[in-house]
C-alpha cells in the first residue's frame, strides 16, 4: 500500500539484480539524489512502461457508463432489505461512476436521499434532493422526491421552506395531473398528513433554550510559539548533532495540555482493499465499502453522500467546495493518473502531492505561478528554484537586507521560524545514505515512470476538468521541461517518508446487534506529512499522546513533563506491546537508530526478566511456568513441567475457538458464542497467565455477548476482568484503558447501576481527556450519560425499606 504494488516491485528487483555490477556500484556509491535518479531513471525501459501500464490498467478509476445502472439496482436490494447505510454506499459508488447532467446521476442522488431520509440525516437527504433537481432529474418522478423534501423540511423545523414546498407540490398536482390514480391518493395522504405537522409544528413553543455556545479553551493553543508554528509556547526547538532537531518543555506541562495543533501539509487518503479488476471478484465493479467510499479525499471528514470527481470514479469528496480546492491544487494533475497512483503505492502519491502543493508556496519563491495560458499546461515548481532547494547546504548561509546570517535550524526561514509549509518538508531528512541501493531504484524509477506519464499527459490533463472548474484551470502555469529536476524532489519525498510520514487514524466505533454497547478499534485513515510533529523523537515510552480530526493532528501530554524535558511520541512499537529486542528490531529496520530511551536502558541493564504476561502457567499450581523447550513450575515445591510446543499448540488451538466464537457474535447467534467462549475462559485458566491477551479478549467478547442479550450484571463482570488485562498490558492511564473505561461505562449505564455508572465515567473522562480533548466523541457521549444520571429525579424510599 505505501509502496508499489508486489509485482511493480518485483519486477524492478530482478531487473537491479541482472544490472553489470558497474552501474549497480554506480548506483550505490551515488553522493546525490540527483545522480542517484538521473543514473536509475535512464535505466526505465519502454517495456517497463508497457509493463507499468498493464498493472495500473487492472484498477478501475474511470468513469464506467454501464456502472451506475448496476450499483443503483445493488442499492435498491439493499435498500428493500432495509438496509439504508449500504444502499446509500451502493448509491455513491453509482454517482461516482456517472457522467455529470445525466439521468443516471441524477437517479442515483434521488435514491441516495431516500436511503438518507431513512437514516435520519435530513440535512444530507435535502442536499441530495438539490442534486438531483441540478442534474435533471425526470419530471415524471418529481412528486415523490419533493415530497421527502417536504418531510425533511417540517423535521427540521424550516416551516416556512416546508410550507412553500407544500404549496409547490399541490400545485404540481394540479397543473400536472399525470399521475395514476392510486399513486395520486397516497401522495395526497402524506401530503395533508405533512400539513397537519407544520400546524401543529407551529403552535408549539420553544422546548429547549438556544444552545450554549461557550467555546472548550483548548480548541486552540492558549498561546502561540513565536518559534514554531501550530506550537504551544510551552515548547521550543532545539538541535543537537546526535539528535538533531526536538522539542523540549519551556515550562511545567500537566497531563492533557495542548502542545501542538497541526494541520497535515499534505495527506492522502489510504485507499483500503481495492483488489484491481478480475481479481477475485465476481463482476469488474466491486460492491464492498472501502475507505474511499465514506471519507472525503480532501479533508478526510467522514461522510456517506460523497461528492465525485467529473473526471474520474476514485476522487470522491464531502462538498463541490472541496471537490473545487483538491481541483485546483493537486487533482487536475493526478486525475487521469488514478490508475498509475494506485499501482505505485501512497508514498509516491504523497511525493507528486507534496511537489504540486509547492507551485503556491510564497515563502522562499518555491516556485513561480505563469500568468494565463492559453494551452492549459501544468507547471511543475519553477526548475531554478528547486534546483536551489536541492543544493542547499544545510549549514548554509542566507542573504537578509544585505547581510549574511545563518540559517539557525534546517527548514526554518531567515528569521528562525520554523513553519508547516514546504520549505520544511523539503528539509526533512531523507536518509539517502541508510536506504538499500535496491530500494532507492525501486523509488527512482517509480518516480521516473509517473514523471514521464505526466509529461505525455501534461498536453490534455485538462480535458477531464469540471466544468465548474475549467474557468480556474486557465490560471494553472506552463509545464517545466526540466522533468528530472522534478523527479529529484519526488525521489526525495518519497525517501523521507520511510521515517516521516504520519499514520492518520481515526476511532471506528462498532456497536452490538442492538446497539447499546459500542466497540472501538484505531483504524489507519490516510498517509500525511506533519512538519511540527516531524521534529518529536522516539520514545518507548512516550510523555505525549496524538490524536486526529480529519487533517488535523492535536499532540497532548500525556503525563507531566517537567520544564527542560524533551517532548517525545511513540514511533509504534511501545514497551506495553513489545519487548526491548523486538523493539530495537523494528526502529532499527524502519527509522535507522538504536533506541537509547529509558525504557529500553532500563531494560537493558536490569536482570533478565521472568517469563512477563504473555506466560503459560502451571495446572497444578497455577504459578508461572519458567525454562526454553522445557517449561518448568517456578514454585519449589511443584515439580510439574511441560513441553513448550504443546502449550503452543493448545494456545493456537484456543485462538481459533474464540475466532469461531466471533463469527457467531457477528452473526447473532449469542447462546452458542457464549457456550464456546465460557468453554474457552475454562481452558485459558488452566495453562495461561491472569494477564495473558488471550484472556482479556475472552472476558471483552464475553462481555458483548451478554449485553447484546441484556443481561448487563454479568457483561459487567466479564469487562471487568478484560479491564485488569488492559490496565496490566497499557497501564491505567493509557488510551486503551480509556476505550475499556468507556464501554464498562456504557454497560452500567444501561444496566441502570447509575453508583457504579457515574464511577466509571469519571474515570474514563479523566483518561480520555489527556489523550483527546473535549471535542472527542467518547467523550461527548460521556457528558451526554452523566448529564441523564443526574437529572433522574431521586426516588423516594419507603419507611420500611
Amino acid at each position: 500500500m505505501d509502496l508499489p504494488v508486489e509485482e511493480w516491485t518485483s519486477h524492478i528487483l530482478q531487473k537491479w539484480s541482472l544490472l553489470p555490477k558497474s552501474i549497480q556500484v554506480t548506483i550505490s556509491t551515488a553522493e546525490t539524489l540527483s545522480d542517484i535518479f538521473l543514473h536509475s531513471s535512464s535505466l526505465l525501459q519502454p517495456e517497463d512502461e508497457i509493463f507499468l501500464k498493464r498493472l495500473s490498467g487492472d484498477y478501475l478509476v474511470g468513469k464506467d457508463p454501464d456502472a451506475p445502472l448496476f450499483y443503483r439496482e445493488e442499492g435498491n436490494k439493499k435498500f428493500q432489505k432495509k438496509d439504508y447505510l449500504e444502499a446509500t454506499v451502493l448509491y455513491s459508488k453509482g454517482v461516482s461512476h456517472s457522467r455529470p447532467h445525466t439521468e443516471d446521476i441524477s437517479l442515483c442522488y434521488a435514491n441516495r436521499s431516500a436511503a438518507l431520509f431513512h437514516l435520519g440525516q435530513y440535512e444530507t437527504c435535502l442536499k441530495d434532493i438539490n442534486r438531483a433537481q441540478m442534474h435533471g432529474y425526470p419530471e415524471r418522478l418529481q412528486p415523490k422526491m419533493l415530497l421527502r423534501k417536504a418531510e425533511c423540511l417540517v423535521t427540521l423545523g424550516r416551516l416556512p421552506e416546508a410550507s412553500q414546498a407544500i404549496s409547490d407540490l399541490e400545485s404540481n398536482f394540479a397543473a400536472k395531473p399525470t399521475l395514476a390514480a392510486s399513486q395520486l391518493q397516497i401522495l395526497q395522504r402524506t401530503l395533508c398528513r405533512l400539513k397537519i405537522k407544520v400546524q401543529e409544528k407551529e403552535n408549539l413553543t420553544e422546548a429547549f433554550p438556544a444552545a450554549l455556545t461557550k467555546a472548550f479553551e483548548d480548541v486552540d493553543l492558549r498561546q502561540e510559539n513565536k518559534q514554531i508554528s501550530n506550537a504551544s509556547s510551552s515548547v521550543s526547538l532545539c538541535t543537537d548533532p546526535l539528535k538533531g532537531r526536538y522539542l523540549v518543555a519551556t515550562k511545567d506541562i500537566l497531563p492533557g495540555e495542548l502542545l501542538v495543533k497541526e494541520h497535515a501539509f499534505v495527506s492522502v487518503l489510504n485507499p483500503g482493499e481495492m483488489p484491481p479488476r478480475h481479481r477475485g471478484l465476481e463482476s469488474k465493479w466491486d460492491t464492498r465499502v472501502t475507505t474511499g467510499d465514506l471519507y472525503c479525499h480532501r479533508c478526510l471528514k467522514h461522510t456517506l453522500a460523497t461528492v465525485p470527481c467529473d473526471g474520474c470514479s476514485y476522487a470522491k469528496y464531502c462538498s463541490q467546495e472541496c471537490m473545487q480546492q483538491a481541483w485546483d491544487l493537486y487533482h487536475s494533475v493526478e486525475c487521469s493518473q488514478g490508475a498509475l497512483l494506485l499501482a505505485l503505492g501512497v508514498f509516491c502519491h504523497i511525493a507528486l502531492r507534496s511537489t504540486l502543493l509547492a507551485r503556491f508556496e510564497d515563502a522562499g519563491k518555491v516556485m513561480k505561478l505563469c500568468g494565463e495560458s492559453s494551452n492549459r499546461n501544468i507547471c511543475l515548481p519553477e526548475s531554478k528554484n528547486l534546483v536551489q532547494m536541492l543544493s542547499y547546504d544545510l549549514g548554509g548561509e542566507s542573504e537578509k537586507k544585505g547581510k549574511t546570517v545563518e540559517a539557525p535550524i534546517p527548514g526554518c526561514d531567515i528569521n528562525g521560524k520554523y513553519k508547516n509549509n514546504y520549505n520544511a518538508v523539503f528539509h526533512l531528512l531523507p536518509h539517502t545514505e541508510n536506504h538499500s541501493p535496491e530500494h532507492k531504484f525501486l523509488c527512482a524509477l517509480s518516480v521516473s515512470a509517473l514523471c514521464r506519464q505526466l509529461e505525455a499527459a501534461s498536453l490534455h490533463v485538462f480535458t477531464a476538468a469540471p466544468k465548474t472548474c475549467r474557468l480556474k484551470a486557465v490560471e494553472a502555469p506552463a509545464l517545466c521541461p526540466e522533468l528530472s529536476v522534478w523527479g529529484v524532489a519526488m525521489l526525495r519525498h518519497m525517501l523521507q517518508l520511510q521515517c516521516n510520514a504520519q499514520a492518520i487514524t481515526t476511532i471506528q466505533q462498532t456497536g452490538s446487534k442492538e446497539k447499546l454497547i459500542t466497540d472501538s478499534r484505531q483504524v489507519r485513515l490516510a498517509t500525511g506529512l506533519f512538519p511540527v510533529i516531524s521534529l518529536l523523537n522516539h520514545s518507548c515510552s512516550p510523555n505525549t499522546s496524538v490524536s486526529f480530526i480529519s487533517t488535523s493532528a492535536t499532540v497532548r501530554a500525556s503525563q507531566q513533563i517537567r520544564k527542560g524535558q524533551e517532548i517525545l511520541h511513540c514511533y509504534g512499537p511501545h514497551e506495553s506491546r513489545m519487548g526491548v529486542a523486538e523493539r530495537h528490531q523494528k526502529l532499527k529496520s524502519q527509522y535507522f537508530f538504536d533506541c537509547n530511551c529509558s525504557p529500553c536502558e532500563r531494560e537493558k541493564q536490569s536482570s533478565p526478566k521472568g517469563p512477563g504476561r504473555e506466560a503459560f502457567c502451571c495446572h497444578a499450581c497455577g504459578a508461572l511456568l519458567q525454562g526454553g523447550d522445557v517449561l518448568s513450575c517456578g514454585t519449589a515445591s511443584c515439580t510439574e513441567s511441560v513441553s513448550r510446543d504443546h502449550l503452543v499448540s493448545r494456545l493456537q488451538n484456543l485462538q481459533q475457538q474464540v475466532g469461531m466464537a466471533r463469527k457467531l457474535l457477528r452473526n447473532g447467534k449469542l447462546e452458542q458464542a457464549i457456550q464456546l467462549l465460557l468453554r474457552g475462559q475454562h481452558d485459558a485458566e488452566s495453562f495461561l497467565s491472569a494477564e495473558h491477551s488471550m484472556v482479556g479478549e475472552i472476558e471483552d467478547h464475553l462481555a458483548r455477548a451478554y449485553a447484546a442479550l441484556g443481561d448487563w450484571e454479568k457483561s459487567a463482570a466479564h469487562l471487568q476482568k478484560s479491564l485488569r488485562v488492559v490496565e496490566a498490558c497499557h497501564g491505567p492511564f493509557s488510551i486503551e484503558m480509556g476505550h475499556e473505561l468507556f464501554k464498562l461505562a456504557q454497560i452500567f449505564f444501561n444496566g441502570f447501576a447509575i453508583p457504579e455508572a457515574l464511577n466509571t465515567i469519571q474515570k474514563a473522562e479523566e483518561v480520555l481527556l489527556v489523550h483527546y480533548g473535549p471535542w472527542n466523541d467518547e467523550v461527548q457521549e460521556l457528558q451526554k450519560m452523566k448529564s441523564c444520571l443526574l437529572d433522574l429525579p431521586s426516588i423516594p424510599v419507603g419507611p420500611n425499606e
